[in-house]
């Protein structure tokens, strides 16, 4: 880790972008920070759990060894002065996301374990959590989990990463059961991160698969039958990818995969209707070791950036200079973070998208997104 600022230091960062007059700046100071623990957090997701109009955050703990699962409820400014515990069971949680799995129209978390069983926390409809069924393969290396209707069938549907295991889908009941399990991918793949969207236009959801170790990342497509057995290759076929995610870079109406690398540039690679992700730009020419990333249009000028969490290396944003082939970058702050999830969310409701850092073994902070004036 690099030397740690102390807490109460403000961070700014400044994006000035050609052509325009319009400052935004990431702000962070020592009020802005998910409780003064430094836990083995993975994972964190941002929802409004209590149904009051403001979006509360849910902490991943248990990195290798078990970890309490925290939930901080939001004042309504993006300040977080209450706290729960998430169950009572500690366990090495890598991830904990939130979706409203049993269809009564409040958020529910499924949590994700790592050798461990995996369990779903339904909501009272209050923000208060009791644990529910089990879901996935009992004890397995799980590193992610994605939320998604993938079967179309009017719920939310679980994917489950494992790392040196075959990956799972865990199709619902529609009532948060989840007892139908499928594999995706290959049991030899190294998948940490796995993103879901119609990438073919077929109107079918397909998985794009971010894999570890040396391997090739695929997009694993689906015929309308979740049979994924038809694959795209992505990227150098023998990259080290921790996280992918998939948006309109260029706004050319196509989706594009992001990838976040370890030890080795951090790349675009662009949709085409005749030669799919075969074009591509490297928008970080470092070679952090980059384990997370996030996209969205922080600075309000209609097209998508990039926000890269890293370990032993400064958080960056990336800001789009319009036309997802350009870019310029600005450090979250000086800080040599363990970051292992990145996110975004409006936390202060001012119509701005604020940034949700996890860091292992360190305080989890987030920044207000502002305009200068």
């Amino acid at each position: 880790m690099g030397t740690k600022t102390s807490v109460a230091a403000f961070v700014f960062v400044y994006a000035f972008h050609y052509g325009f007059t319009q400052e935004h700046e990431m702000l962070s100071n020592g009020r802005l920070i998910l409780g003064t623990y430094e836990e083995r957090t993975a994972s964190v997701a941002a929802g409004d759990i209590d149904d009051d109009g403001d979006m509360d955050i849910i902490v991943a703990n248990g990195r290798h060894w078990p970890g309490q699962n925290r939930i901080f409820i939001n004042d309504g400014r993006g300040i977080f002065t209450v706290e729960m515990n998430l169950g009572n069971q500690r366990a090495t949680t890598y991830a904990a996301e939130l979706a409203d799995l049993d269809n009564d129209g409040d958020l529910d978390i499924a949590v994700g374990n790592d050798m461990a069983p995996n369990y779903i926390y339904k909501n009272d409809g209050r923000g208060n959590f009791s644990m529910s069924s089990s879901f996935g393969i009992a004890y397995a290396p799980t590193r992610n989990l994605t939320l998604a209707d993938l079967d179309q069938d009017g719920d939310i549907d679980i994917l489950i990463t494992n790392r040196g295991r075959a990956n799972e889908i865990c199709l619902n009941n529609g009532e948060g059961i989840f007892s139908t399990n499928m594999p995706f991918g290959n049991e030899k793949d190294s998948t940490i991160d796995v993103a879901i969207a119609d990438m073919n236009n077929d109107g079918h959801l397909d998985l794009i698969l971010a894999n570890r170790d040396s391997q090739s990342n695929y997009i694993y497509l689906n015929n309308s039958m979740l049979d994924f057995s038809k694959k795209i290759s992505f990227g150098t076929g023998s990259d080290n990818t921790r996280s992918v995610s998939v948006s309109d870079l260029n706004n050319d109406g196509l989706p594009d995969i992001v990838v976040a690398n370890i030890e080795e540039p951090n790349v675009i690679y662009f949709g085409n209707n005749t030669a799919p992700y075969e074009t591509s730009v490297i928008f970080d020419s470092s070679t952090s070791e980059s384990y997370a990333v996030a996209v969205a249009d922080l600075d309000l000028d209609n097209d998508l950036d990039i926000i890269i969490g890293n370990s032993d290396s400064p958080n960056t944003v990336f800001w789009n200079l319009g036309n997802g082939q350009n870019w310029t970058s600005s450090i979250l702050s000086n800080e040599e973070f363990q970051t292992y999830d990145i996110i975004t969310a409006d936390l202060n409701n001012d119509g701005l998208i604020d940034i949700v850092e996890a860091n292992s073994d360190a305080i989890n902070r987030y920044y207000f997104n502002q305009k200068k004036k």
